[in-house]
């Protein structure tokens, strides 16, 4: 029925005429919108009933030569009140909003999605995978919202040279299409066509629109200079570069930089990671978040972090411990030969000790299969080094990827990767794959099969970023959504999941078995919650000890709550919060840690708010590796603080303050030596107590010159400090306290950054 629906829909949509110019002023002029598709059809998918939208809304699509245009008209009763919250770009809020998601090339393989909040703020994201979401990235693309006693208006116009674009046919583009709009108060959110992201099928099931294929053509060159003194070191630093743009035609698209800014205008997060993996930081560069969704492969996991190219990797801390890498220049280019699409991408860093990075893609899509390759290179001139000098490493990875939707209700992706690594003249290589399993059984029943196998000697983190390798997993999952809840019910949808899963390494040591359930519901006043039960069978833990031995570790329980509550009405508050029991050391379930995390937010005003976040732990069994085979057990305290304002002075001013502090201590209890068959036996040897400190604090004013173009105002400053003692005088309230002395670094920055279109 659906799918008649979609036919007839789009058989009503006649392909208009080259249209005039559209005044992007948020007011829909008919006269503007003549010829436009016009959509009425909007449908409840949040919760995902499907049902008619209870608030009436509109939207018309057309292409005109400066882009793709889209408006809305949202109509809104008198009782349901108006949410104008302004936001910084992609931080988003509980707020009135539109979105448009659309793919150029109409083939699944990746979209964008475009979102305007009723105070005209906006959010801009990359699609990939299906439904992963990339905030990185931030478009040239126009916007203007407007409000009446009746409802509120927006508009947006897309260029075309947003994105790299297939060659087309008869004059005609088609895309995938998806229209929404959402109401701050409630959480409601009507679609056209009335499918949700969060479904396992998105990208491709876009409804498929054809338009007049325009194209434009754009050089940009955007220069930045910055400056930055150094209070402690009592020294200046200068630093210049640039970023050039320039899209020919709708089939070819390069962007490059030289000497790329390292984003010290955004900071990341303060992390405490005593484990065996490294920490995940997103890339904040705008060369490496331009059209960089064409190589984002995830690999190696469901939640999209471990991929084929972490591109933080360029730039990292250098090979010979000088420091960062200093990234001498880089080049990407998209474009497309016929029916196939390919991307190159290239980085050098400069000094003996500078790595080579390279990749190619090409991937070739119809309307049920599509198929990708990739191949990356990293040349590491001085990876480590001995007696003799440097020694080098070159690694290559290979990756050929599958994705087939035989109908509505099936998506099966699959991913085969393969790592060939040359070190001072020894070899190794290994394979791994993955494939995920979707079936939509309908009447909100669906299933998941997700398998992974990481080889022992597959090496993927010269370019990507793997969390581990020797690995092996299956997961099965068994979901089913609840849309129709009773009127007295604070919920009007809840979503559950069953889930089992195996873990074992490729030597064939059992690490767990595990199993779960989680609900997340989301509630009449707009905000969600979600909780989760969980345990992990007795098994082996094969990475704690870095290579030294595996640990025999019992069964481990797992419980999660957590709690959103947005703005209401005319109330300042919103809320966050979370707790955490968990019970996952080596004297289970006798022992456990607590974690509760409170992140209240109060606004001035809809442009004025402070925040703060306040996150507690205590762990009494605490595990620490301490070299070789021996394991420390601790009582854990940790106390952190991540705190601030944000005041958007206008639509082009923004004043941040952020302040992040941590304190921790952890008190040794016992020492384990992990004997050859696994069993921790308990030691009489000492180990010391730990004491951490960590500061981050920021003041940032920004000034938006023109889009894309910025002046930059910061000062800086952080420190960490860590501490090893067999006397117990750590306290984590003393830590926390003594934190804001820190000032390993005391900065002032000053940059600018400005776009020229020629």
């Amino acid at each position: 029925m659906r799918a008649t629906l979609t036919i007839a829909l789009l058989a009503a949509l006649a392909v208009p005429s080259a249209a005039a110019a559209v005044e992007v002023d948020g007011r829909i002029d008919s006269a503007e919108w003549q010829g436009a598709q016009h959509i009425t059809d909007f449908r409840l998918t949040q919760p995902l009933s499907r049902a008619p939208a209870p608030q009436p809304t509109e939207a018309w699509i057309l292409a005109t030569e400066d882009g793709l245009a889209i408006a809305f008209r949202n109509q809104q009763a008198p009782g349901i009140p108006r949410t104008r919250q302004q936001a910084q770009r992609d931080q988003g809020a509980q707020a009135d909003r539109v979105n448009l998601y659309v793919d150029f090339d109409g083939d699944g393989r990746s979209g964008y999605n475009f979102t305007v909040l009723l105070s005209n703020s906006i959010i801009d994201t990359t699609i990939t995978n299906e439904n992963q979401f990339n905030t990185d990235w931030d478009g040239d693309w126009r916007h203007a919202t407007s409000e009446d006693e009746a409802g509120w208006s927006a508009e947006m116009l897309i260029p075309w040279h947003v994105a790299p674009m297939r060659d087309v046919k008869d004059g005609t583009r088609t895309l995938g299409i998806q229209l929404d709009r959402v109401i701050g108060a409630t959480g409601e959110r009507a679609s056209w066509p009335a499918i949700s992201f969060q479904e396992s099928r998105f990208l491709t099931a876009l409804n498929k629109v054809e338009v007049p294929a325009f194209s434009q053509s754009l050089l940009a060159i955007t220069p930045y200079t910055s400056v930055v003194y150094d209070n402690v070191a009592n020294k200046a630093d200068f630093d210049a570069g640039a970023d050039i743009f320039w899209k020919p035609n709708g089939r070819f698209q390069l962007s490059a930089t030289l000497n790329p800014d390292f984003g010290q205008v955004e900071s990341d997060q303060l992390v405490v990671n005593f484990s065996a993996t490294e920490t995940f930081f997103n890339d904040k560069r705008p060369f490496f978040t331009e059209n960089q969704g064409y190589f984002d492969v995830p690999f190696g996991s469901l939640n999209n972090r471990n991929k084929l190219i972490y591109t933080r990797r360029v730039g990292a801390n250098a090979d010979d411990g000088s420091g960062a890498g200093d990234v001498t220049a880089a080049m990407k280019l998209n474009g497309s030969m016929g029916p196939l699409n390919y991307g190159v991408f290239a980085a050098t860093e400069a000094d003996e000790a500078g790595r080579d990075f390279y990749a190619v893609r090409t991937s070739r899509d119809g309307d049920k299969q599509g198929m990708g390759a990739m191949v990356t290179r990293v040349q590491r001139p001085c990876f480590t080094q001995d007696a003799d000098g440097c020694i080098e490493r070159d690694a290559n990875v290979y990756e050929v990827d599958h994705r087939w939707t035989p109908n509505p209700s099936w998506s099966i992706r699959t991913t085969l990767v393969g790592s060939d690594v040359s070190q001072d003249g020894d070899g190794g290589s290994d394979t791994g794959g993955q494939v995920r399993i979707d079936w939509d059984m309908g009447e909100g029943w669906r299933q998941q099969l997700y398998m992974l196998h990481l080889g022992g000697n597959l090496q993927l983190n010269d370019f990507g970023y793997l969390e581990r390798n020797n690995y092996n997993y299956a997961r099965y999952d068994l979901g089913r959504r609840f849309t129709n809840q009773a009127e007295a019910s604070k919920y009007n949808a809840a979503d559950w999941h069953w889930a089992v899963s195996r873990r074992v390494n490729d030597n064939g040591v059992h690490i767990a078995d595990a199993a779960a359930m989680n609900r997340a519901g989301q509630l009449r006043d707009g905000g969600n919650d979600f909780f989760e039960v969980a345990t992990w069978t007795a098994g082996k833990d094969d990475l704690i000890l870095r290579g030294n031995g595996i640990v025999d570790v019992p069964t481990k329980y797992f419980l999660f709550y957590e709690r959103n509550r947005p703005r209401q009405g005319d109330s300042p508050w919103e809320f966050y919060g979370n707790v955490r029991w968990a019970s996952e050391g080596l004297e289970t379930p006798a022992r456990s840690s607590l974690q509760i995390d409170l992140e209240p937010t109060y606004h001035v005003n809809d442009r004025l708010r402070f925040f703060t976040a306040w996150f507690f732990e205590r762990n009494s069994d605490w595990i620490l590796w301490r070299g070789d085979n021996l394991l420390g057990s601790y009582n854990e305290d940790m106390i952190l603080l991540n705190a601030g304002s944000v005041f958007l002075i206008s639509d082009k001013q923004e004043l941040r303050v952020r302040l992040e502090a941590i304190g921790l201590d952890a008190k040794a209890r016992k020492a384990w030596r992990v004997a050859a068959s696994g069993e921790p036996v308990e030691s009489a040897e000492e180990i010391p107590d730990v004491g951490l400190r960590n500061l981050g604090f920021q003041i940032r004013y920004r000034y938006e010159l023109a889009p894309l173009s910025y002046l930059y105002v910061a000062y800086v400053r952080g420190g960490s400090f860590y501490e090893e003692d067999i006397l117990g005088r750590y306290h984590a309230r003393e830590q926390f306290q003594d934190a804001f002395s820190l000032r390993d670094s005391e900065q002032l920055l000053v940059k600018l950054s400005y776009r020229f279109e020629l």
